[in-house]
């Protein structure tokens, strides 16, 4: 569709403009008004060619079908699944109802665990620009053979999403496929944390803190235990002393608990 719009734009730009010419250099006119051979209603397809063809183009743009239908583009919606995390943004100066479309820098890393640097571009509500900032994270859909652009995952596929996720965090040292099985079985609660300890110890750019939490029950009982955990720097204000995180736990083995945070702190 995206296609076909661009080439009868410019066909109608390319025709219009061919007729005008054509028009002006064979049409009879009688001397002193050779200007009537250029000026009156052959103008008109021109006119609207200039400024119908620009407007065909930039809403044509994936960014904008995409806003548009709420959709990936025809090429990325079967494409794999990665996870980009934002190194810079920026302003295109397109906008779309009031929305700015922003050029996204990212790094993406590929289920294999191999990483490439891309861009997106999408439109982004002004209420939602403070989401895209460097060290957030998004599901993505890249093509193998062409990794310069990619497009942020509009299918829905919570699950893929989170698996793809997952592995990133998995290969990255935040978490283990221990904790992931905890995660997924769990019984899901609330935790206050009550002391926070950084360790001075670094994986993967994340450092390790000592946690400790008192974890109510769903019964409303309480115990108290610890973990560690090595945990990019975006989350660790949310684990500061007095602060109230999910968390999820074993029945049969109350140690065995994974905090339950957001994707993007």
């Amino acid at each position: 569709m995206k296609k076909l719009i661009r080439v009868a734009a410019l066909l109608f730009l390319f025709g219009s403009v061919g007729h005008y010419l054509w028009y002006g250099l064979t049409t009879p006119v009688d001397d002193g008004f050779e200007f009537l051979a250029w000026v009156g209603p052959q103008m008109i397809a021109p006119i609207l060619a200039f400024t119908l063809v620009p407007i065909a183009l930039a809403f044509t743009r994936d960014s904008v079908m995409s806003a548009l239908s709420g959709r990936n583009t025809a090429a990325f919606r079967s494409a794999p699944l990665g996870v980009g995390t934002v190194t810079g943004s920026r302003a295109t100066g397109m906008t779309l109802n009031d929305q700015p479309e922003l050029r996204v820098e990212l790094m993406v890393q590929r289920a294999d665990g191999t990483s490439f640097a891309s861009y997106a571009r999408m439109v982004v509500p002004v209420t939602d620009l403070p989401l895209v900032r460097p060290g957030a994270v998004f599901p993505v859909r890249y093509l193998p053979g062409r990794t310069d652009k990619v497009e942020l995952d509009l299918s829905g596929d919570v699950v893929g999403a989170q698996g793809a996720l997952n592995e990133a965090m998995v290969r990255q040292g935040v978490t283990t496929r221990e904790n992931l099985e905890i995660a997924e079985r769990g019984v899901a609660a609330q935790a206050v944390v009550r002391s926070l300890d950084v360790q001075g110890e670094m994986r993967g750019g994340n450092p390790k803190l000592v946690i400790g939490l008192a974890v109510t029950r769903p019964d409303g009982s309480m115990y108290t235990t610890g973990v560690e955990k090595y945990l990019p720097p975006r989350f660790v204000r949310q684990v500061q002393v007095g602060c109230v995180v999910s968390v999820r736990y074993l029945p049969e083995n109350e140690s065995a608990l994974v905090l339950a945070l957001p994707a993007n702190a």
